[in-house]
């Protein structure tokens, strides 16, 4: 994956949804053709086994099943990123995040939410997370700022510390604000590091200022459509397009959340993937209004493809 050292190349990062069959069990059929969809679209890398893919509703055997079938997969063709931290002791946190190491990934995600209680001390999260890097021997580790249990931001001083000891090389962020996203990409300039960011926003500015790529859910619904802006964020002679892209995402973000990931399910049945909509988190009623607009933003992005001239995945 791209690091900040390498900011001409920028690259998306899907937050990979998990499909279910219908009765509940992991429909490992789907997920290959969901991790397939993801690649040809022209993914950098994959995060698999995070909040989209319904990380606390599997169980620890799913998790490793579910990372080991993504890395077979995608079979080196781009790195794999995993989370690995769920809770409990440092000690017993640490032993998943080696566990998950052995199944190939790049690097191992750390929950921000999940190494301090919402009321601890910066100083009490700071320790524990340097007691994970102690306890996870040379494991390349990386941080996401998850909403769930609570969403726990680093400070850019926290992020310096730990980028600065080589063992931490990505970060999903969720601070969603730029000002934030500035301040931690000059805290780590110059570290094999990489920010990834989540909010659509200010997609194209936080590019411009360094990151190196984006995590967005709106992936789950048109990964080709992030990549195209990744590759051309900075393109002079297509200036309005990118911002009408940018727009296009500021004006469909709310749609792309509700009742999610139920949503980013149906909207890929809608382009062919064969996939159950089942989810084991509960998320809200799938109403007929919700359909409506799930419906129009598939039609508004169809235009939007003929417009860019980007090719349908499926």
């Amino acid at each position: 994956m791209n690091t900040q050292t390498q900011t001409d190349k920028k690259g998306f990062i899907p937050v990979m949804l998990t499909p279910f069959k219908d009765n509940g069990a992991i429909d490992f059929d789907a997920l290959t053709s969901l991790t397939e969809f993801y690649l040809q679209a022209g993914a950098a890398g994959l995060f698999a086994n995070c909040l989209s893919s319904e990380m606390f509703e599997l169980t620890e055997a799913e998790r490793i099943q579910i990372i080991e079938h993504v890395v077979k997969v995608t079979n080196g063709v781009v790195p794999v990123v995993a989370t690995g931290t769920f809770g409990g002791p440092i000690g017993y946190q640490a032993q998943f995040v080696n566990r998950v190491y052995d199944c190939g990934v790049q690097a191992v995600i750390a929950i921000t939410g999940l190494l301090a209680e919402s009321n601890d001390s910066d100083a009490v999260f700071n320790d524990r997370v340097f007691d994970l890097i102690n306890q996870t021997e040379q494991v390349p580790l990386g941080f996401y700022e998850c909403p769930v249990p609570y969403k726990r931001v680093l400070s850019a001083e926290q992020l310096y510390q730990f980028v600065a000891t080589g063992r931490v090389i990505y970060h999903k962020d969720t601070c969603l604000d730029i000002e934030q996203i500035k301040a931690k990409l000059k805290a780590t300039e110059g570290y094999s590091f990489g920010l990834y960011d989540a909010y659509m926003v200010h997609a194209v500015e936080s590019l411009k200022v360094g990151s190196a790529g984006l995590s967005c859910i709106q992936g789950n619904y048109f990964p080709e459509l992030v990549v195209w802006l990744c590759d051309n964020y900075n393109n002079s002679s297509l200036t309005a397009e990118v911002n009408q892209v940018q727009q296009f995402f500021v004006d469909n973000m709310d749609v792309m959340h509700d009742v999610y990931p139920i949503v980013a399910k149906f909207y890929l049945q809608k382009r062919g993937l064969n996939l159950s909509t089942f989810t084991r988190r509960a998320v809200g009623n799938f109403s007929a209004e919700v359909k409506s607009k799930v419906n129009k933003l598939y039609d508004d992005y169809s235009n939007l493809q003929l417009q860019l001239s980007i090719g349908s995945l499926v």
